[in-house]
């Protein structure tokens, strides 16, 4: 458990926070590129750590990231003209480009320099892999754009969708690392045994990395051997996890690795988050099918009527739980992998009172991230960056599983598997 003062420092993240200030060293995902789909489209507001501004695409394509206000009179930009490289104010005509100058303040006399003195608040926006990036840090300290291998893919061979969480971001993290509860929250089927319900008690091995940690669950399935699935966390709110579907890692080992997915956890501020969810196929001569993509989509929860920013279930409606499907064929009752994740998040509230749990043994990697998290803050303080922002510290990890006869050491039988080809 954490004290009241630590939850305070790993969930407050808006601007002069401890927290803030360390997920501010970081690019973080703001949009996806589609929200911004061509020259002079409709600006689309963005809230990151706390801060409400507005992004928008200029006639040249450049991405603008601004206060949402406009300094004026504070109306928002939201509503304003997306025209001629520049983002104009609807309310007296005033214009920004997406480095925040003013280009054009027509309310004043035509020998008036006063729009000189104006520059308003920009962030730099770079378009990669399917998302647009924001880095809201100090200009001095800002890295190269992230350096996963997911984004390194074509297009044919990647996908992201986006969900709204209505909870903290450490919630949305620390249940996507949270490897038992699949054997529990995701069992769908209560008819059937997985390897994930033949052993609900893994053995938890968390390794600290440079970038920040990876961490194994190890369970025993009888005579086939020990299931290993191997995840990696890249600070500050990055997961990968791997897919099996049948394959042979060599002539003793049977391992299954054809996608790579994993989350990323974006705080919009303390009580929410913006989820972006990404697949990755590996096999560079098999790109992701679109029949692939929307059964993934669907059963995750997120298809055409599933929970993409527009939720269909919340709390004010119990998830829409089915008490009968609980009872004869799920776990939850809830639908869609992923709303089942957002509904027990959720649940504990925006903020969880975290003083209050009782952690056990397969927790080690929520302690990790917490511990990760808070030292970080601590560091920062005192002038010691924070680790992962440099993607050459993970430019080469994958997360892998495999199916491991006893007595095999995962690190020995994983080690090239979970380095990256692209």
């Amino acid at each position: 458990m954490l004290s009241r003062e630590d939850n305070e420092l790993l969930t407050r993240v808006g601007p002069g926070t401890a927290m803030g200030e360390v997920l501010r060293r970081y690019w973080m995902p703001a949009l996806l590129v589609q929200d911004l789909p061509g020259p002079d489209c409709p600006p689309v507001r963005v809230k990151l750590l706390g801060e409400e501004l507005v992004a928008f695409r200029d006639t040249n394509g450049r991405i603008g990231l601004l206060d949402e206000y406009c300094p004026h009179r504070m109306t928002s930009l939201f509503l304003g003209r997306n025209e001629k490289c520049g983002l104009r104010c609807v309310y007296h005509g005033w214009k920004f480009d997406v480095d925040g100058n003013c280009l054009d303040m027509p309310n004043e006399p035509a020998d008036s320099r006063f729009k000189d003195k104006i520059h308003l608040l920009s962030y730099p926006a770079e378009e990669y892999g399917g998302i647009i990036w924001a880095y809201l840090g100090p200009a001095d300290k800002k890295p190269d754009l992230p350096g996963h291998e997911w984004l390194r893919a074509p297009e044919s061979h990647r996908f992201v969708s986006k969900t709204l969480e209505f909870a903290n971001y450490a919630q949305g993290v620390e249940g996507g690392i949270d490897t038992a509860h699949s054997s529990f929250l995701h069992n769908n089927d209560l008819s059937r045994k997985g390897l994930r319900q033949l052993d609900t008690a893994p053995d938890l091995q968390v390794e600290p990395t440079p970038y920040g940690f990876r961490y194994a669950g190890v369970r025993n399935v009888g005579e086939r051997g020990n299931y290993v699935r191997v995840y990696q966390f890249v600070m500050p709110f990055h997961q990968f996890r791997s897919s099996r579907v049948e394959g042979t890692l060599d002539s003793q080992h049977s391992y299954q690795v054809p996608t790579i997915r994993g989350h990323m956890w974006v705080p919009r501020d303390d009580e929410s988050t913006m989820i972006f969810n990404w697949v990755y196929a590996c096999n560079e001569d098999k790109p992701l099918a679109r029949e692939f993509i929307e059964d993934e989509e669907e059963r995750a929860g997120r298809g055409p009527a599933g929970e993409s920013e527009i939720r269909h279930r919340t709390r004010e409606n119990n998830w829409l739980i089915d008490r009968e499907m609980q009872r004869t064929k799920n776990y939850t009752g809830v639908y869609g992998v992923n709303t089942q994740d957002l509904a027990v998040q959720e649940a504990m509230g925006r903020i969880v009172p975290r003083w209050r749990e009782h952690l056990t043994s397969t927790d080690k990697a929520i302690i990790t991230f917490r511990r990760m998290m808070l030292q970080a803050a601590k560091d920062l303080e005192n002038g010691i960056e924070p680790p992962g922002a440099d993607p050459d510290t993970y430019w080469d990890v994958r997360p892998m599983d495999a199916v491991l006869p006893q007595g095999v050491d995962w690190h020995d039988a994983t080690r090239d598997e979970l380095r990256a080809r692209r």
